[in-house]
């Protein structure tokens, strides 16, 4: 059994980003990646859909440490992954991460002071490692299905039902009618591209969401990239996009009804008069009361303006053998439906976890900073923004798992726990991320650990804020509980309860 002083579950965009920082910032700890799968890349090797790109800028979802240097800001899946891989060799990560180790259970000793991880192979060996700090960098939908939503009589379409999580590979739509079921970023991604070469795109949708439409390269970045050091540029340009992030964002808490019209102004200005924007592409909720779909060079409204892509607003009767009726009465024929119905949210990656034999039911405790859990010892995950990009708020959180360790190091302590203070007792709970209500949430945030209404029990969805909380307050808080174990471990050696020896690996 390999030991670890940090554990990364995950080669995902948060995973590599992880280790990147622990290489940096704590070169004297141990650590691994297990993978679930055979690949680096997570969701941008996972996700094969045609058209899949980023929802964010690459220069807020790009490394700190790694200026994305290609020309478009909003990138393709496949140019995603080259910079995850990338940004995986060119520091020598893949050495590190051990594939096809699906992390099932993990067990916590208050006594030896270290985490027990069981991993399944796809052969169905079991491979135990151990750990003093497990790190879960697997974001937080299931990896083995999206969420497929019930119609009545899909079994008996007489076509192909494809959901985008598991897009075949061979699948050919030319000169096929396409009917897309759903209203978010996938569909939106999936009409310009399969739009194409189909015969006939259709989004058929429940209710509207919210779209703007942005260059796929940032003009102000090419100006910098040109004027400035390759470093600067890339630091002046994530800067002035989370401020625009932010300020939009801001603007749509204080402000919701001026960003809507604003927002479906500029939809008329892309449609014409003749289009129902009200209808279609007016929701009945804010803005940002769900995410907000962003457009690159406005290539799902160009699709919409000819005859090869259209959208239906409407609820679904049932599924017929040669398309779709409503509820309205149109039926709507289709050679291919495609459910793009969203995630399927799971915590940590749904593996059981105990602590000195007891179960952790996550919804009982609550989040730390949005990444520890009241009560679990050296445990910290990673859940990026929603009104943001991921990459913004794993960063921070990699950043303080390094500060977290050296403190460990520097103080000779073995064990941080979060717990609840006699002041905290009593104060209002929320769900881990509130205020914002798409579908996939709903179904799955109750699985999620609470959030407080002070700090450090928030999970504040505030950039700036979080790099306060996290990046400068001190670690030793009064609510980190710190302590050591009975006897340390001898020079990288610990032993299991199983009397084994167990040597710290490179």
């Amino acid at each position: 059994m390999e030991h670890f002083d940090v554990l990364i579950i995950g080669a995902g965009l948060s995973g590599i980003g992880a280790a990147r920082q622990l290489q940096e910032k704590s070169p004297k700890k141990t650590f691994a990646i297990l993978e679930a799968r055979e690949v680096i890349g997570g969701t941008w090797d996972l996700f094969r859909y045609p058209g899949i790109r980023s929802d964010s800028d690459m220069y807020t979802m790009g490394y700190d440490s790694k200026p994305w240097l290609e020309a478009k800001a909003i990138a393709d899946g496949p140019s995603i992954l080259a910079y995850v891989k990338e940004a995986a060799v060119e520091r020598g990560l893949d050495e590190r991460i051990r594939f096809g180790n699906r992390m099932k259970r993990a067990h916590w000793s208050s006594v030896d002071r270290f985490w027990t991880v069981e991993s399944h192979k796809a052969n169905g060996e079991i491979v135990e490692f151990s750990c003093n700090v497990l790190f879960v960098c697997s974001g937080y939908y299931n990896y083995e299905h999206g969420y497929i939503a019930k119609f009545e009589g899909i079994e008996d379409f007489s076509g192909q039902v494809v959901h985008p999580q598991k897009w075949p590979q061979d699948l050919d739509v030319s000169g096929k009618r396409v009917v897309i079921i759903g209203s978010g970023a996938t569909a939106m991604t999936l009409v310009p591209a399969l739009a194409k070469t189909a015969a006939k795109v259709t989004m058929l949708q429940r209710s509207p969401t919210y779209i703007v439409s942005l260059p796929a390269e940032d003009p102000i970045a090419r100006v910098l990239n040109k004027l400035l050091p390759e470093k600067l540029a890339y630091r002046l340009i994530r800067w002035k996009n989370v401020q625009l992030q932010r300020f939009l964002y801001h603007q749509s808490r204080v402000r919701p009804e001026k960003v809507k019209q604003k927002l479906l102004s500029l939809v008329r200005k892309q449609l014409g008069d003749d289009f129902d924007v009200e209808k279609h592409f007016t929701p009945s909720y804010n803005p940002w009361d769900q995410r907000l779909c962003l457009v690159p060079d406005s290539d799902l409204f160009k699709a919409l303006r000819t005859d090869k892509a259209a959208v239906v607003t409407d609820e679904i009767d049932k599924v017929v053998p040669n398309g779709i009726h409503l509820s309205s009465g149109e039926t709507l024929d289709a050679d291919i439906i495609v459910t793009a119905t969203g995630l399927e949210l799971e915590v940590l990656g749904g593996a059981q976890f105990q602590v000195d034999g007891e179960p952790v039911h996550f919804p009982d405790t609550y989040s730390y900073k949005g990444m520890m859990f009241s009560g679990v010892p050296n445990l910290i995950y990673t859940l990026g923004y929603i009104n943001a990009s991921w990459t913004l708020r794993s960063e921070l959180v990699a950043e303080y798992v390094c500060r977290l360790v050296n403190h460990m190091d520097e103080h000779q302590v073995t064990q941080c726990t979060p717990r609840l203070r006699a002041s905290d007792e009593g104060m209002a709970s929320y769900q881990m991320i509130k205020d914002f209500s798409p579908g996939y949430m709903e179904r799955g945030m109750h699985l999620f650990p609470k959030q407080g209404d002070k700090d450090p029990w928030r999970n504040t969805q505030n950039y700036t804020l979080d790099k306060q909380t996290i990046r400068t307050a001190p670690i030793s808080d009064g609510v980190l509980e710190f302590t050591n174990a009975p006897t340390l471990p001898v020079a990288n050696e610990v032993t299991t309860p199983e009397s084994s020896s167990v040597k710290s690996a490179a």
